[in-house]
């Protein structure tokens, strides 16, 4: 926003950067179409962390499930959301930063196609993953969000529903899936889910995309860091030096990688609308270990890459509680078919909900 203070959650950022002096295009349009701000939010340092905490600032007390964490980085928007605060939250979701808190918060969720939301005037992580992504308590509201964000020349495309079955069992939550599964598979005879391996395993994608999310990262900000040596916490500093030693051989073959990736997967998902768990499961508690989190954060990571590397959208559904906390699926659509998801998404969410009424 125009003449408030960017912090990139790290006071020496703020220090170093000058107050912004143009509001990001996202923000102007939905005030233009009668949104209201109510204010800017918190994230993780650099928005480089996916579980909500920072440092400097403290970290936004989840109103869920107060003992566990609130997700990030996108932390500040997603509990304005839960708490009621606001009705819309804004946020970057490079690998998770909207999808994670959503799940984590019992919020809808949207990664947009990556590049058709503009990203100006916000602080760049790793530009060929940056999306601009929205939170919020209900689908209806979502739907009105991107209706006005999203280009009117989106053309609905022919789809059929694909449970990926080689990623149900990452998810502590699977059993929950499979019954609403069961739920659309009796809505549907006509046209039930289908079943399918992406067979992922053969397939580095958490590390594919840390090497690349990492280069790009250092390039935007390793000057920045070089010169002013910013406190930052101790897990995201971490991967910082990670990013610093990543050699061209690595970044040329992760590059190799997801390009073969994508053609592959552009081919197996052109016709479908694939579902896959959100997260591993719950929000880890605030007393997890560190050395929990960063394995914690691998499995995660495993699930997010797809819609990363892919610049695929993807929705995440709040449908599920374990162990009294909120968890849910995600529907993974091509290129472009944002609102195709919405609409696939509010028939999926009336039959699982009366399912278990």
């Amino acid at each position: 926003m125009t003449g408030l203070p960017t912090t990139a959650g790290n006071p020496t950022w703020a220090e170093t950067h000058g107050i912004p002096q143009q509001t990001a295009s996202v923000v102007t349009r939905l005030l233009e179409n009668g949104a209201c701000y109510v204010g800017k939010t918190i994230t993780d340092e650099l928005a480089y962390s996916l579980n909500g905490q920072n440092i400097h600032y403290g970290m936004p007390e989840n109103p869920v499930t107060p003992d566990r964490l609130p997700g990030g980085s996108s932390s500040g928007s997603a509990v304005a959301v839960a708490q009621g605060i606001a009705d819309i939250g804004l946020g970057t979701d490079t690998g998770g930063s909207i999808r994670v808190p959503a799940s984590y918060l019992g919020l809808f969720g949207l990664r947009p196609t990556h590049g058709i939301i503009p990203t100006d005037n916000m602080v760049a992580l790793a530009p060929s993953f940056d999306t601009v992504g929205v939170m919020t308590k209900n689908l209806e509201t979502l739907s009105t969000v991107m209706d006005c964000l999203l280009p009117s020349s989106f053309v609905e495309q022919n789809v059929s529903l694909a449970v990926v079955d080689d990623l149900l069992p990452l998810a502590v939550h699977r059993e929950y899936i499979q019954q609403s599964l069961a739920h659309i598979q009796r809505a549907w005879p006509q046209r039930p889910p289908k079943r399918i391996s992406l067979q992922l395993k053969n397939w580095p994608l958490a590390e594919t995309f840390r090497v690349l999310q990492g280069a790009e990262i250092w390039q935007q900000h390793g000057d920045w860091l070089m010169k002013y040596k910013p406190r930052i916490a101790d897990d995201i500093q971490l991967r910082l030096n990670d990013c610093a030693t990543l050699t061209k051989r690595e970044v040329a073959s992760a590059r190799a990688q997801r390009d073969r990736f994508n053609l592959w997967f552009a081919e197996k998902i052109s016709h479908s609308v694939f579902v896959i768990p959100t997260t591993p499961g719950i929000s880890p508690l605030i007393s997890t270990s560190g050395s929990e989190l960063t394995d914690y954060r691998k499995r995660l990571l495993s699930l997010t890459a797809i819609a990363g590397l892919s610049g695929c959208p993807q929705l995440h559904l709040p449908l599920y509680e374990h162990e009294n906390a909120p968890c849910g699926l995600s529907l993974i659509g091509p290129r472009g078919s944002d609102k195709q998801l919405l609409k696939i998404a509010k028939d999926l969410t009336g039959i699982i909900l009366h399912e278990e009424q």
